[in-house]
Parts: structure tokens; C-alpha cells; sequence
């Protein structure tokens, strides 16, 4: 196949022309090797090949396969450079094999594994990246990238469990939502025009739906304007230090659903402080990397503080006793873990605990989503119909 490319020698002269290469990892990987910056680069009668891919994402999937692919290469006395040269060569996503040959590289040109892959922050998170230096020093990478894969399996289904659970009401309140404003717009202007024509005295509550139905007609695009705007304002505040906090708190306080959050947050503390213990992270650095992944201000606040007071001689159970967002289980449980020298197997244990209660929560919740959904629906599409039909009717009773 014949690619069309653009590139930068070191000196910083422009170059274009064209090689023969199998595929475009290949092709990039030749120009690499000769010390070239590509600018662009594009099969022969196709688009440009980084205008197509530069705003794609890796998914976990991805990662989760070619963690494991490194480690059973690895374990097969594959070296590191044939390794990832092979993964970069084979891997289906474009974007992820455009890093893998970058990694490839660094590692060619004498930079450690987990330096090359910090270089990716998108694809390779600060978690990763630590448990891959600790696997460095402690000889034993490759069952550090099958614990990463067994991790980040379990995160995947945990966070699409959860995503599942509200595609459903997600999708009624979108239905009730187009319904409301289809009825409000085509549906009772006409029902009123016949109550007006009557000239018969319209009640309150049939006069505040006609109100509600000339309010979106009239200024529908206004009321869109201005939500747009809110949603603008809302967004950029969550974006702050005081935001994201405010945020963080209400997914906790929010009665049911604060209660999901809040498992599925220890669930993560726990299997990364599990995972992390287990590859030879000491517990200091495992609070600190977990503060930065656990997606949550309030937890990575107490994570924190945490990680502060260990440096200090303090137990970790001592510690978070303090903090009622923690469980006293979860406190008491760590404890035992330090007297008996298992705390990874505790936290292990926590883990899984946890991640058959979000499994429960997420069942529970939807079980009493979909029905109390279809209730309100159709209760609010009685009303609107109810306070319309009903003088209607009550005028052919008349007649």
C-alpha cells in the first residue's frame, strides 16, 4: 500500500512523498526509525489518516486486551521492544497503536516502560502507570499487567453496570419530556379553541394547562435559550474546586441513588488500594494514586488527608475512623487487616463485598424505576388530557 506523508527532518526542513508499506503502523514506524516528526501522513486516495483518528479515544477494552497480550508475551520471554513493536503492529484501534508505536520508541532509545507510557496520560491513567513502575522495581511486571487487567476488567463492568441501569429511565424521561411538549403544542391549543368557542366558564386547573401550552408556543425557543444558558453556567461551575465538591456531596445526599455512589466508591478505593498493595506499592503512594482516580472530591479529599497522617505513624484504620463517610465495617475490617498482616486480602475481601452491593443496588433501583416511570407518565398525561376533556364533557352533559 502506498501512503502520502508530510514531515519534519531534524533540522526542521519540510519533506513530502510517498512510501510502500504493508499497513500505515508499519509505514509510520519507518519513518520513526529515520528520525523524521510526521506531520501528516494518508493511504494513496484516502483522507488524511491523523485529520480521520486525532479526535478518537481508546476504550478500556482496549487496554484490558493488550495488558493481557504483554503479559503473556512477557511470561514468554518476549522482550519488551518485540513486544510492544508487535502490539502496535496488530492492535485494531488506530489511536492505540499510534501509542504503542510511540512507546515502542522511547523503550527503543533506552526509557523505562512506565516513563514511555506516562508520556500517554489519555490512555494510560496515573494508576497505571505506578503499578507498571512498581512491577519495574520489583522484577515482576508481567503479573503487574495482569493485575491491571483483572483490574480494569472489574472497574469496566462495575461502570457499565451502572451505566445500564440508567439508560432506561433515561430514556422515559426523554419520551415523557416530547410528549409533554407535543400535547402542549398541537394537542391542547385545539381542545381549547373548542372550550373557548363555548363561552362557558373555564376551571382554574384547565385555565393554568392552557397557560402552560400558550407559555411554550410562544416562547418555547426563549425557555431553550435560557436552559442552554443555565446548563453553560452549571457546567463551568462544576468545573471548579467549589463545584466539583458541591457536586461530589450531592451524589452522596441524594436519598437511594447517594447510597449507590457511595458503594461503588469504596468498591474502587478498596480494589485499588487491594491492587496496589499486592504489586509492592507501599500504602502511602497507593492513598495518593487512589485520591486521583477515585472520581470523587469528598473521597479524594479524605484520601488525601489520609495519606498526610499515614506519613506520620499513624494506622490507616485509626485514621479513617474519623471520617463518617467511611463504614465502620470497612474501618474495623482494615483493622483486623493490619493486625494480622493481610491487608490486601482485606481490602480484596471489601472489594468484592462491595461490588455485589452496587450489583444489588443497581438491580433494586431499576426494578423500582421502570414502573414508577410508566406511573408518572401516564398520570401526567392524564392530568393534561383531564383538565381539557373534562369541561368538555361536562358541557355535552349540559346540552
Amino acid at each position: 500500500m502506498i501512503f502520502n506523508y508530510q514531515v519534519m527532518t531534524k533540522e526542521g526542513e519540510a519533506q513530502s512523498g510517498t512510501i510502500d508499506a504493508p499497513n500505515v503502523n508499519l509505514a509510520i514506524a519507518s519513518l520513526q526509525r529515520r528520525g523524521l516528526v510526521i506531520v501528516d501522513i494518508s493511504a494513496e486516495g484516502t483522507g488524511s489518516f491523523l485529520s480521520k483518528h486525532i479526535g478518537g479515544r481508546v476504550k478500556t477494552k482496549d487496554v484490558v486486551i493488550m495488558s493481557r497480550q504483554i503479559a503473556t508475551l512477557f511470561e514468554a520471554k518476549v522482550s519488551a521492544l518485540a513486544a510492544f513493536r508487535m502490539l502496535a503492529a496488530e492492535s485494531d484501534n488506530p489511536i492505540l497503536s499510534r501509542v504503542l508505536t510511540e512507546v515502542t520508541d522511547d523503550i527503543k532509545s533506552g526509557t523505562p516502560i512506565s516513563q514511555a507510557m506516562g508520556k500517554h496520560p489519555k490512555v494510560f491513567s496515573n494508576f497505571y502507570v505506578h503499578m507498571i513502575e512498581a512491577g519495574e522495581e520489583s522484577g515482576k511486571i508481567s503479573d503487574n499487567f495482569n493485575y491491571l487487567a483483572d483490574y480494569l476488567e472489574r472497574t469496566y463492568e462495575l461502570i457499565s453496570k451502572a451505566k445500564n441501569a440508567l439508560i432506561y429511565p433515561i430514556f422515559i424521561i426523554v419520551s415523557f419530556i416530547a410528549v409533554m411538549i407535543l400535547m402542549l403544542t398541537f394537542v391542547i391549543p385545539k381542545l381549547t379553541a373548542i372550550l373557548q368557542e363555548t363561552g362557558q366558564e373555564i376551571p382554574i386547573y384547565t385555565r393554568v394547562v392552557i397557560g402552560l401550552s400558550d407559555l411554550v408556543r410562544h416562547y418555547g425557543i426563549f425557555l431553550f435559550i435560557l436552559i442552554a444558558i443555565l446548563f453553560i453556567f452549571l457546567h463551568r461551575y462544576m468545573t471548579t474546586v467549589v463545584g466539583r465538591e458541591s457536586v461530589s456531596r450531592f451524589k452522596l445526599s441524594v436519598p437511594y441513588i447517594g447510597n449507590l455512589y457511595r458503594k461503588i466508591y469504596l468498591s474502587r478505593i478498596a480494589d485499588n488500594l487491594s491492587t496496589m498493595l499486592t504489586s509492592g506499592i507501599s500504602m502511602v503512594r497507593a492513598l495518593e494514586i487512589t485520591a486521583e482516580v477515585v472520581d470523587n472530591d469528598v473521597y479524594k479529599r479524605i484520601l488525601t488527608e489520609s495519606s498526610i497522617s499515614l506519613k506520620s505513624g499513624n494506622l490507616i484504620s485509626g485514621i479513617m475512623y474519623k471520617y463518617p463517610e467511611i463504614p465502620n465495617i470497612m474501618v474495623q475490617m482494615m483493622k483486623v487487616g493490619e493486625e494480622s498482616g493481610k491487608l490486601g486480602f482485606v481490602l480484596e475481601t471489601l472489594a468484592r463485598f462491595y461490588r455485589r452491593e452496587v450489583d444489588n443496588e443497581i438491580k433494586t433501583l431499576v426494578d423500582l424505576i421502570e414502573p414508577a416511570m410508566i406511573v408518572l407518565l401516564g398520570l401526567m398525561v392524564g392530568v393534561l388530557l383531564t383538565s381539557v376533556l373534562l369541561p368538555i364533557y361536562n358541557l355535552a352533559q349540559g346540552i
